[in-house]
């Protein structure tokens, strides 16, 4: 028995004492944003189309030239039936293209686009405003975010970490 109980108190006293590694971490981060302005345009040009059955063409339909500032101008064609007594069909579009615009570029100030392109395909996006935007983390970690106008984002995190190994 004495030999048991001084194996086991060897054994006790030859265990290490328990350590461990201990991480602690703090991260923080706010991001403010603000959209800008933006513009797509896409001029279109003129176009003509002429289609049909049973119809034969008298005078063919003719595009005027181009001059900026006044439109291409058309004049449309002339056509008479094949075979009288048959069905028919007979179709005949034309679209003015866009001129040439007084404003090809222009400058954003204040998010705000003063003048832009006129096309037949536009689409356009308005800048957002920063007005109140604004935002700050303490040291305690508490965070402040103050919304700003329209089209702004504002995000904030606080990330604590505690590693035990």
């Amino acid at each position: 028995m004495r030999r048991f109980l001084c194996v086991s108190c060897l054994t006790f006293f030859a265990v290490s004492p328990a350590s461990a590694d201990i991480t602690h971490a703090i991260k923080s981060s706010i991001s403010l944003t603000v959209d800008g302005a933006g513009s797509i345009s896409t001029r279109l040009p003129s176009t003509m189309a002429v289609s049909g059955s049973n119809v034969t063409l008298d005078t063919a339909p003719v595009l005027g030239s181009f001059s900026s500032g006044s439109a291409v101008g058309y004049t449309p064609g002339a056509y008479s039936i094949t075979t009288a007594g048959d069905s028919f069909s007979y179709s005949e579009s034309y679209i003015e293209g866009d001129d040439v615009p007084t404003v090809l570029s222009t400058t954003v100030t204040g998010g705000v686009v003063p003048a832009m392109p006129i096309f037949g395909s536009n689409t356009t996006t308005s800048g957002g405003v920063a007005g109140t935007l604004a935002g700050t983390i303490a040291t305690d970690g508490a965070m402040t975010i103050t919304a700003g106008g329209a089209g702004t984002t504002a995000i904030g995190q606080v990330i604590q970490e505690l590693t035990i190994r």
